[in-house]
């Protein structure tokens, strides 16, 4: 009935322009403003930002809890707000398994009771299988020994394992946590962690919403929320010590630009542009020593690295360009001179950041007695 296959080379589920607004007593609240994102078939993806940011809302509209004000959600092939309510709720039954952060099983249940729950709900596996299926989830979370005993009997961990147990019922395809360790201890968090890593290597899709900075680093990719919008995700990762205020301005602040093969960005008289962010292929940074460029060796830009005027500052004469591959574009982020002026005047913590890279580069880069003139030796 719903066709969860995606098109080749298509995501799994399509975010577009996603608004949400709520009404208050104090007037209109944007939660959302035209968020645009995507999540693929076996990643494991944090989505991360503080209180009020839009995290839960964000996965509200995924889940089909709650409905945009504007945008469209896509999985696989169903746009799923433009189901009603009761092939919504077959559709979430059969396709999405839900963690929540306060558990929510039924206290006159027992775990394994809460877990068969689903399987008779949406009619997925035959009667007769229901219950081993349901063991077999507990001992996949440990809890085996407690299939009989009531919620109130084991801990917030074993809970919230066996949540996990109950999301799974159906073999979903996506998994949804919301803030799942937040009311767990550190090792106990640790072993959830595991089990959502564990579910994606084995092709489920799961999407965790925390606020535990650690945890979101070891997914496979992070989504920052900030005021409703989604900070660039390559920047949020390069720059992880800036506020989260600053992220979006920059957000804002940054154009795409393509650098074709072979293409130069010559130092003398400085670039025409603040900071440059690299986000596909790489470049070399060409030294020169008495006027003559160097072997490009070691100077080079990844993925996720950035130049700033602050690098050409500090290298000075040494630095003769920055060139691509003779065969490869580059895709970067450029952050124009005047708006980076403005940034650094304003905000002397996050240039003190820049100046540690870029102190840390050119120990490695520089010639011995550059890096003598600069105090690094």
């Amino acid at each position: 009935m719903f066709d969860l296959t995606p098109c080749p080379g298509e995501p799994l589920i399509s975010m577009a322009d996603i608004v949400k607004t709520f009404k208050t007593p104090a007037g209109e609240f944007t939660a959302l403003k035209k968020v645009t994102a995507c999540f693929y078939p076996g990643e494991f993806v944090s989505v991360v930002g503080k209180s009020g940011s839009g995290k839960s809302t964000l996965v509200n509209m995924l889940t089909g809890i709650d409905h945009p004000s504007a945008g469209r959600v896509r999985v696989g092939q169903t746009y799923i707000h433009d189901l009603n309510e009761s092939d919504m709720s077959l559709w979430r039954g059969r396709n999405l398994g839900i963690v929540f952060q306060f558990f929510q099983l039924l206290p006159m249940l027992s775990l394994l009771e809460n877990v068969v729950l689903p399987m008779d709900l949406c009619n997925v596996h035959a009667p007769a299988e229901r219950e081993a299926r349901a063991m077999d989830l507990l001992r996949l979370v440990g809890l085996e020994e407690h299939a009989h005993d009531l919620p109130e009997a084991v801990s917030g961990g074993q809970q919230q394992s066996a949540a996990i147990a109950r999301a799974l019922a159906n073999d979903p395809p996506i998994l949804i946590a919301d803030e799942p360790t937040g009311n767990l201890d550190s090792r106990t968090a640790e072993a959830v962690f595991e089990i959502f890593g564990e579910l994606a290597r084995q092709g489920k899709t799961v999407i965790m919403v925390t606020h535990d900075p650690g945890l979101a680093r070891r997914t496979d990719r992070s989504m920052l929320l900030s005021d409703g919008e989604l900070i660039q995700e390559q920047l949020a990762r390069s720059l992880p010590d800036l506020p989260h205020s600053r992220l979006l301005w920059l957000t804002h602040q940054f154009q795409a630009h393509s650098l074709k093969p072979g293409e130069t960005i010559d130092a003398p008289g400085g670039p025409d542009f603040g900071l440059m962010l690299v986000t596909s292929g790489s470049l070399r940074v060409i030294f020169t020593q008495n006027g003559h460029p160097q072997p490009p060796a070691p100077g080079s830009l990844a993925a996720g690295d950035y130049f700033s005027a602050l690098d050409f500052g500090f290298a000075g004469e040494t630095l003769a360009r920055l060139q691509t591959a003779k065969d490869t574009e580059v895709e970067v982020l450029i952050l124009k001179q005047a708006e980076f002026n403005q940034w650094m005047e304003a905000a002397p913590a996050d240039r003190q950041i820049l100046e540690i890279v870029v102190c840390q580069r050119f120990s490695a880069w520089l010639p011995d007695d550059h890096r003598l003139s600069k105090g690094l030796l």
